[in-house]
Parts: structure tokens; sequence; C-alpha cells
């Protein structure tokens, strides 16, 4: 199966523009970018996909194996680009997929020209004098709780990674994003996404890079901004007025300029 019918993907806007790609995060699929995309889909040729395991991507091409580890959604990133034969591309990867991103763009750099990575996380644990936010006991915690009743995990969680409490609209479309996820592949992503550690990964991106950071993120602390900004070459920190972990779906303006104007100077 070709990597765009498999990853579901969707091709909008102007078809001779610049390529901006869209990588959504855990227990989302490419909705959750609509709202960011209108504002980008008059000047570029905008490419949105789910995941292997999300959204309307294809289950049956799901490999434990193969997604053992972040490399593997790079290589299908890459596949996508491939396939589409698209190079010098803005890949824009919120939560886990800016890991992604800068897996696939130190993999093959040609295929970019500027990353946007919102939310970024390169490892979610503590450190010795790395403070990800979570210790091993909360991560162990997390990923018991989601074993043992992934809905239930859902319900209580997707509020709290949101934040925004007084929208809890917000909160209850991730809710139900999540709960859209097959539990079982949701509990392996989850697991290489906080026990994957990607520090290193993060020296090896030639291309500018953008990251936003979000005022009281509970996923991804502003410490872990600051640490990317650090050793990421070439890259910019924008801290955003936006809360939570989800700035593509509470605060899609702010956003979609901070986006812009990183474009239009880098």
């Amino acid at each position: 199966m070709s990597a765009v019918a498999r990853n579901n993907v969707t091709v909008i806007g102007r078809d001779t523009g610049p390529a901006i790609v869209f990588s959504h995060g855990f227990g989302c699929d490419q909705h959750m970018w609509r709202f960011v995309t209108d504002r980008f889909v008059d000047e570029y040729r905008v490419v949105l996909f789910d995941h292997v395991g999300s959204g309307g991507s294809d289950l049956s091409a799901y490999r434990p194996e193969r997604y053992a580890s972040l490399h593997g959604y790079a290589e299908d990133v890459l596949e996508i680009l491939a396939e589409l034969d698209l190079r010098d591309v803005v890949f824009v990867g919120h939560s886990v997929s800016a890991m992604i991103g800068v897996l696939a763009a130190a993999a093959e750099p040609s295929r970019f020209s500027r990353l946007v990575l919102v939310g970024p996380s390169p490892r979610y644990l503590d450190d010795e004098d790395y403070r990800g936010g979570f210790t091993r006991p909360d991560i162990d915690e997390l990923l018991e709780s989601l074993d043992s009743n992934y809905l239930g995990w859902s319900a209580a969680m997707a509020p709290v990674i949101m934040g925004n409490p007084d929208r809890p609209e917000l909160g209850t479309e991730l809710v139900n994003s999540f709960c859209r996820t097959d539990p079982a592949i949701a509990r392996q992503f989850a697991r290489v996404t906080f026990l994957s550690d990607n520090r290193l990964d993060l020296s090896k991106v030639t291309v500018p890079s953008l990251i936003l950071q979000c005022t009281d993120d509970v996923i991804a602390p502003a410490e872990v901004g600051d640490y990317v900004h650090r050793n990421l070459p070439n890259s910019s920190l924008v801290v955003l007025k936006a809360t939570g972990h989800c700035p593509n779906l509470s605060a899609p303006e702010e956003t979609s300029d901070a986006i812009h104007a990183f474009l239009r100077n880098n």
C-alpha cells in the first residue's frame, strides 16, 4: 500500500504553492489542524495526514516492530514526501510529532526547508540536570492507568493536557479524539512517546526551526522549550500566551500568526 493511502493523506490549498506539512500529536488526527490550516491554504500547498493507528489511517498497516520507536513514524513522513515528490517543505509538528519531524529532517535534510515545533519535548523523563517534567514513577503510573482503563484515562487526562478549564469544550474534543483511537495502538504509541529520548538528535538538524512554547503546559514545561532552543541549531523560540498543550485548538490565530512571522523572516 502507498504511504499516501496508508496515512490518509489530504492535500489542499494552492497547487503551485510551497508545501507545508502538518503532523498531529498523540491521540489526535489531521482534523486537529483545521483552524490553523485555514490561514495557509491561499498561499501554500497544505499536506495533512494521520499517523498509522490514528484517524482515517489504515489500521491494518500497523506493525508493532516498525512503530517501536519514533523512527518508524519519521520513515512514514519521508515516504509521504517521496510519493508526493516534495522537497523544501515546511514541516509543522505538534507534541510528539515535533520529534518525528526532527528525526525525518536529520535523516533527509533536502526534503525540508524549515521546521515548526509546537510544544516539543525530546525527553519527557527527568534525567540528572535535565527536567523533562515527569519522574519515572509518574510515567509508570500514567502507563499503568492507560493499560488498565484507556477510556477512563482519556476522560481524566485529556482535559489536563488541553488546559483551559474555562473552555471545557476543548477538553471534550480531545477526550473524544483519544477515544476514537484504537486502545491497543494508543498504549504502544504512549510508551514510545513518553519513554523516548531524542536529545542527541536535536544537533543533527540543519534547517531553520521555530519552537512554539505554550504557557502552563503540563506535558512540555517551559524548561523543555528552553532546552530545545539551546540544543537545536539555528532555532528561535516564541513563548505563546496560549495555555495548555494544544494551541492549534485553543489559540489557532496566535499559532498561525507566529508561524507566518517565522516563514516571512526565515
